[in-house]
């Protein structure tokens, strides 16, 4: 991978630019399977509940906040004690919310994290401690008890009208905080003991890979390619056998298929891209800047020549190597500023317009177009 960011030092730019140029593409790494992707049926399931902050020092919901003081009677109702709306006026209790993750498989007892967040209008919940909150799934079940002090990183003080804020103080976590109270075991296995692998990035070449390796590695028919992102395997019926068949198959690593995408944030100049992406011959002309790609057979030299510094310098020379000699030049109006590369990828595009410290938005503009005409073989993606 290439990672480029804009207005790059030239001496850190030029030996960035040699490694690319007489550097070969680098080869697919192998990955475990494991890391690929996920058993259908094995995933986290989302909890939800609605409780109350206390112990806030006068930083928790206002008394207009009529829900603050339904929830709160509600609370001390169960407790036995019966209070009216009236007499209802601290505000040293927030209304929030809870969330949590239950894992793919939880026993009772199980400690989980939480997440606190104000629905009110309350100004902090940093010393705060959450009462006692069920913490329900999708289908309405209790699968949680959440309860305990908050941990906030943030703060926020106020006096005369003058504030200071640190962060969110608002959101915090009960590290721990939430115990499990139903169990959840999870099924990746259907009756006939065959099991789903799911792809995180879907790709035919990469599902096959995994099919060929499964199948080496317990014998023809274990597995079989259902689509781009789906493997299906066959495991046991039994659930120990099975358990085995699934931590065997997670540790076989293949070579998986290679992305082809160009990552530019625009946020923070910052433009991803694998190294051996190829550009086509092309011209692109923006404002006064000029950029060329032409191709030639032959043998080449990889060189880099500038002239951003006033003058032009001539950096050393590389092995010659055979094959296809591609050119790359790069101008701008009157600086006669030139960068030549023997190789036309999209590393080198970037690096070459880093070079003459062009924008990000410039350069957006440029990679856009390249893909619009068809000379960018790769997915661009602008964050």
């Amino acid at each position: 991978m290439i990672v480029a960011t804009l207005r790059m030092t030239s001496s850190f730019l030029y030996a960035l630019l040699l490694a690319v140029t007489i550097a070969p593409a680098a080869f697919a790494q192998e990955t475990p399977i494991k890391a690929l992707g996920r058993f259908d049926g094995w995933r986290d399931n989302a909890l939800v509940g609605y409780g109350l902050v206390t112990g806030l020092s006068g930083t928790g919901d206002s008394r207009s906040s009529n829900i603050t003081r339904q929830a709160l009677r509600n609370a001390l109702s169960r407790l036995g004690t019966t209070v009216s709306a009236d007499d209802i006026s601290s505000r040293n209790v927030a209304v929030v919310m809870v969330t949590a993750v239950l894992p793919a498989s939880a026993n009772v007892g199980d400690r989980i994290d939480v997440t606190v967040s104000s629905v009110g209008d309350a100004r902090s919940i940093a010393g705060g401690t959450l009462l006692m909150t069920t913490l329900a799934g999708p289908d309405q079940q209790v699968y949680a008890l959440a309860q305990g002090p908050l941990l906030v990183g943030g703060y926020q003080f106020d006096a005369q009208q003058n504030a200071v804020q640190r962060n969110f103080p608002t959101t915090g976590r009960i590290a721990q905080g939430a115990s499990v109270e139903q169990a959840v075991n999870a099924r990746i296995a259907n009756n006939r003991g065959e099991v789903t692998f799911i792809l995180a990035q879907p790709d035919f070449a990469t599902a096959q890979q995994i099919a060929t390796a499964v199948n080496q590695r317990f014998g023809p028919g274990h597995a079989r390619v259902d689509n781009a992102d789906k493997v299906v395997m066959t495991g046991s019926t039994d659930n120990s056998a099975l358990a085995g068949f699934v931590a065997s198959v997670e540790t076989i690593s293949v070579r998986a298929a290679q992305q082809y995408r160009v990552v530019v944030n625009e946020k923070t100049g910052t433009v991803v891209a694998g190294g051996d992406i190829k550009v086509s011959p092309v011209v692109i002309s923006q404002g006064d800047l000029r950029v060329t790609i032409e191709t030639r057979d032959g043998a080449w030299e990889p060189y880099f020549t500038t002239a951003l510094d006033g003058g032009a310098r001539h950096h050393g020379e590389g092995s010659r190597l055979a094959g296809f000699n591609t050119k790359l030049t790069v101008e701008e109006g009157k600086d006669d500023a030139t960068i030549q590369l023997g190789s036309t990828t999209i590393g080198d595009l970037v690096q070459g317009l880093n070079a003459l410290h062009v924008g990000t938005r410039r350069l957006i503009s440029i990679l856009q177009a390249l893909k619009t005409e068809g000379a960018l073989h790769a997915d661009l993606i602008v964050e």
